[in-house]
């Protein structure tokens, strides 16, 4: 059990700011996009500075990169949970599937691939590689585990296998907008995925 942490009045007025600005800026970009938000429109829905704007996130890539590792983290402990049922491979992929289909759905499609532009971007400032991705490791501890239970083959690479799936899954929903065909298209890529990765 995580220890709770108790925050001092100043800390947790600092935190509400923080929250309120993230709030405000992601509405905005779910409006206008990253690069066309109006700074002003934020701060003047959150109720603050501009100065406290950019105290809380220097860019507005900054409010991406915060918006990102909350998502990712309530994404992965959904995928947790789902993991600690029973579940096959199959299940698992497509309740991968599942999931980045609900985040896109909550963050609208213009700001879902603009999380993702900056998710792949070379120069995102924060990233040590994909241990910092809670979902990746999740799914690449799960594709070993089916690997030692004689699942999955044995050469599975589980870390490409991973992030191939995720790839795909991305570029279905980034590059198809006919839902019918993208239902179609992700349901192969879990099919295809899975006589991939299983014994034969």
């Amino acid at each position: 059990m995580t220890p709770q942490v108790k925050h001092s009045a100043r800390e947790t007025r600092r935190l509400q700011t923080r929250q309120r600005i993230l709030g405000a800026a992601i509405a905005e970009f779910k409006r206008s996009g990253t690069a066309g938000a109006d700074v002003g429109a934020v701060v003047a829905a959150a109720g603050v500075a501009h100065s406290t704007f950019y105290f809380h996130f220097p860019t507005k890539e900054h409010v991406l990169l915060e918006l990102e590792r909350r998502e990712e983290a309530r994404v992965a402990a959904q995928f947790d949970r789902f993991l600690g049922g029973n579940h096959d491979l199959d299940t698992t992929l497509a309740e991968v599937t599942r999931l980045v289909l609900g985040l896109e759905q909550l963050l609208g499609r213009r700001l879902f691939k603009e999380l993702l532009a900056l998710h792949f971007s070379p120069s995102r400032p924060d990233s040590d590689g994909w241990t910092d991705h809670p979902v990746i490791v999740l799914l690449v501890r799960e594709i070993e585990r089916a690997r030692g239970d004689g699942e999955v083959h044995p050469e599975v690479d589980a870390f490409y296998s991973a992030t191939f799936f995720l790839l795909g899954i991305y570029g279905v929903l980034t590059t198809t907008d006919n839902i019918d065909t993208r239902d179609t298209m992700l349901a192969k890529l879990v099919a295809s995925a899975v006589r991939g990765l299983e014994v034969r």
